[in-house]
């Protein structure tokens, strides 16, 4: 499977930065189900990021989002350099 092109949406409002620096596969997808489920009824739109070293999320997060029907809206940086990965929540938390 291929990694997740960089390029994040431009002009996305990030509701919730999750930051998962440091944490190992699978943290930074359990942490974006965990923040997702969190929202219940009022997840629908919500952009969340996961903001995360481990280079295991370029595949996870994006697959992670085609399993739960959320839009993957791409990766950019976060200030330090790190990878962040931008999703759109949808109706299925």
């Amino acid at each position: 499977m291929s990694a997740a092109p960089f390029g994040a949406a431009p002009g996305v409002a990030v509701e919730e930065e999750l930051d998962c620096r440091g944490l190992p596969c699978p943290a930074p997808v359990l942490a974006l189900a965990k923040a997702a489920r969190a929202r219940g009824d009022r997840a629908a739109g919500t952009v969340l990021a996961v903001v995360a070293e481990d280079p295991a999320a370029r595949i996870d997060v994006p697959a992670w989002c085609r399993m739960r029907r959320h839009d993957y809206l791409g990766a950019d940086t976060a200030a330090d350099g790190v990878a962040r990965h931008v999703v759109r929540l949808g109706d299925a938390v």
